[in-house]
């Protein structure tokens, strides 16, 4: 083995029942590297990662750090090995600091030296180049920083070799590029870094080399430098794929909602929307941006009745030129008026679609009031199914089959093709393709962008800038609960969404 190599897996083989999530995968780090990890949904990404940061064992085959074989049964032997995971979802007291999370589990003196540890933590933030006060309380950060808190962590315990899993998932484009400056830095410390994400331009700028799974199977790895949008595309896939995502132009404009001065509180008294304003038109599709926890959820929730409003009105224009002011009405109101809002969550299986029922129940919840006395009528729900399933190219052993079982894309196809059989005049989507791959992902863009041809108001949520400006016609930023700008998507850079993402209305003024 050579003396660079960080890293090594060696035929790594882990099957679930009968299905092989990773087959006989081989492939190794370098030390003072960064290793972009690609795959579709589905591929054994996070399942190959979960075995070298110990939260499973392999059934077959050999992992080496630093030329010698190991066995890694738990996450306390990876951390011993100086391996460190950085998960999407972070692993933070919000009560503690900065410092004090980072410490936190290690052995030590039962009295401890907080300022020596202060010390140590600021000297890593400055070899590094962070952004961080260790003694600044978790729950007054941004997400940015409470990733830096993660990464910091695990320096200190000693990890020669991280994993970033989706590290810029919901950072701004300049958090993107400060984090990218950092992990350039580390890897030219010496440090072996693996990046697992679906966003193929910032794999060709951050990467040296790109390694491709596909379908649990080991494909190739590439340097980043002889690489494309494309290649990696069909590496991926096994098949060429068009990447332009089709964007018609508005026509026909209605207004179907005035959005005016609403505001929403949690049961803390905490605002979470603060006068927010805007018009959306049947025909276009109108994006939301901004740093998660922005207001994103509640805006969408205060639409479709499902948020109460301290302040403001939602009127929706009818198609006959009618008004109605929805202040007040909760969902089921608001769909006795005859209204057709449709809204798809973010949350799938839980709010969205219940997961131990198949297609066919989940259909019968959009449609049960149609149902006599306490019998409902399951033939159209299960004729709906069966569409869906056909025309959407559901991947289901049956309209009765559980949907929990389901992939993400095939859950994600089965409730956008409920909430757009119902013809609305609004749909609100929130995170349409979050954690789905190219396939699936592009399904779901042909799909909104139908009901946008249609005449419907589309307003969609969702995290990655690029798909926004490729997407949609206009996009509104949300920051802190307030309105901070609404921009042309199609003359519109990433930087200035971003500079709206982190400002507040009045510094704009």
């Amino acid at each position: 083995m050579e003396q660079n190599c960080a890293i090594e897996l060696r035929d790594i083989t882990k099957k679930f029942g009968k299905v092989y999530a990773n087959d006989k995968v081989s492939l190794k780090v370098n030390k003072g590297e960064i290793l972009a990890l690609l795959g579709e949904n589905g591929s054994g990404k996070t399942t190959l990662m979960n075995m070298i940061s110990g939260i499973y064992f392999p059934d077959e085959g050999h992992i080496f750090v630093d030329g010698k074989e190991v066995s890694i049964r738990s996450p306390r032997d990876s951390f011993d090995l100086g391996i460190g995971m950085i998960h999407q979802h972070f692993k933070l007291i919000d009560v503690m600091t900065a410092a004090e999370n980072i410490i936190l589990g290690l052995e030590g003196k039962a009295v401890l030296n907080m300022k020596k540890v202060c010390e140590d933590i600021q000297a890593l933030v400055d070899r590094y180049g962070f952004d961080l006060d260790p003694n600044q309380k978790i729950y007054t950060m941004s997400v940015s920083q409470k990733q830096t808190v993660e990464i910091v962590k695990m320096l200190y315990r000693g990890a020669n070799i991280l994993i970033l899993d989706e590290p810029t998932a919901v950072l701004t484009p300049q958090e993107v590029t400060r984090l990218f400056t950092v992990l350039r830095n580390m890897r030219d410390d010496g440090r072996a870094i693996i990046i697992i994400t679906h966003k193929l331009n910032e794999v060709l700028e951050i990467s040296d080399r790109v390694s491709i799974l596909r379908k649990g199977r080991y494909i190739g790895t590439v340097e980043t430098k002889e690489a494309t949008v494309s290649s990696l595309t069909e590496m991926m896939v096994g098949d060429k794929v068009s990447l332009d995502i089709y964007r018609p132009d508005p026509h026909d404009l209605k207004k179907r909602l005035t959005v005016e001065e609403i505001s929403c509180e949690n049961g803390e008294g905490v605002k979470l929307l603060d006068r927010v304003s805007f018009e959306a038109f049947g025909g276009e599709m109108l994006g939301v941006a901004g740093i998660s926890g922005s207001g994103q959820k509640e805006l969408l929730e205060s639409i479709a009745g499902l948020q109460e409003l301290t302040n403001g009105k939602v009127i929706y224009h009818a198609r006959r030129g009618t008004d109605f002011d929805l202040s007040g009405y909760n969902a089921a109101q608001i769909n006795e008026l005859g209204i057709k809002h449709s809204f798809i969550p973010e949350d799938r299986l839980g709010m969205g679609l219940v997961g131990s029922m198949g297609m066919t129940g989940n259909m019968l919840l959009r449609s049960f009031r149609q149902g006599k006395g306490f019998f409902t009528r399951q033939k159209e729900p299960r004729d709906l199914a069966e569409e869906i399933k056909k025309n959407l190219d559901v991947v289901t052993p049956s309209v009765d089959y559980p949907v929990r079982r389901l992939s993400g894309g095939n859950v994600q196809k089965i409730l956008v093709g409920r909430e757009i059989s119902s013809s609305p005049s609004v749909l609100l989507v929130a995170y349409p393709v979050r954690g789905l791959d190219i396939s699936s992902s592009y399904q779901i863009y042909n799909l909104l962008n139908e009901q946008k041809e249609r005449g419907v108001a589309v307003i969609c949520v969702a995290e990655d800038l690029d798909m926004l400006l490729d997407f949609c016609d206009r996009i509104m930023v949300l920051c802190g609960g307030k309105l901070t700008g609404i921009v042309d998507a199609r003359k519109a850079t990433k930087e200035e969404v971003g500079l709206l993402m982190t400002a507040h209305k009045e510094d704009k003024a």
